[in-house]
């Protein structure tokens, strides 16, 4: 943990602008925070692991206030709560304990280029076809697949349960609002033992700069979230999931 007595603050303020940019596009649009967080850390030189450890435990506390204002904004479907959280937590158990016969490197690319193409779906349909309410059918299975596949592959929850979700039909609005709230027992779930094992050797000035403007940022997606149109959300979910998926997709082929 940094030692506050001789703690530069001025080597903060990247990380806090990071961690709010980062979850108030999370908030707003129901996924990213991971993405862009990793991606920023990275580029400014903070190494793989640390950055990788910095993001999961964050996420443990912005996620608890990102759901708590989408609660309160009145963003959460909770019957649709209910089937992703129960399948989501045992998805992300089983993607964090039990060994796969596909390693997560070998898997990302295929998993980047099917959620591209999501992206580029919605886009369609967002431009075409203005969204239309439908109740998802596919709930319980995308939640299991989608916390296995953000415990297994370190990422994945937001892109894969909302992207899909929105394919179904589902609004925008509180799909954003229940996914994001979800996510918080699923990140719990997965970062209990990781939080443990690491104890104070996890808060580092870069988590502490993401934690600082993650929770500020909160309350700014929510709003986000439940302001912007229907049709503007799906539009701006299909670039993010586009942009995202792509750069994900040249770095694990060319890494």
């Amino acid at each position: 943990m940094p030692d506050l007595a001789t703690f530069d603050f001025t080597q903060i303020w990247p990380f806090i602008l990071i961690g709010f940019a980062a979850q108030v596009v999370d908030g707003a649009l129901g996924m990213a925070f991971g993405v862009i967080s990793n991606t920023a850390l990275l580029w400014i030189g903070v190494p793989p692991a640390a950055a990788s450890a910095g993001v999961h435990t964050v996420e443990t506390f912005t996620t608890a206030v990102s759901g708590i204002s989408h609660v309160l904004h009145r963003n959460v479907n909770w019957r649709l709560f209910l089937r992703l959280m129960i399948p989501g937590v045992i998805g992300g158990v089983l993607g964090a304990y039990v060994l796969s016969n596909i390693s997560a490197a070998t898997a990302k690319p295929f998993i980047l280029a099917y959620l591209s193409g999501i992206g580029v779906y919605l886009l369609f349909r967002a431009l075409r076809h203005p969204p239309q309410a439908k109740e998802p059918k596919i709930v319980e299975p995308l939640g299991l697949a989608g916390g296995f596949l953000d415990a297994a592959g370190g990422g994945g929850w937001g892109p894969v349960v909302t992207s899909n979700l929105l394919v179904q039909g589902a609004m925008p609005r509180t799909t954003i609002g229940t996914v994001n709230t979800a996510e918080f027992f699923l990140t719990a779930t997965i970062s209990a033992t990781f939080i443990a094992q690491l104890g104070w050797a996890a808060v580092t000035v870069a988590t502490l700069g993401l934690l600082i403007g993650g929770v500020a940022a909160a309350p700014f997606g929510a709003m986000l979230a439940k302001k912007v149109p229907a049709r503007t959300l799906l539009i701006m979910v299909g670039v993010i999931l586009i942009v995202t998926s792509l750069f994900g997709l040249w770095r694990a082929l060319a890494g």
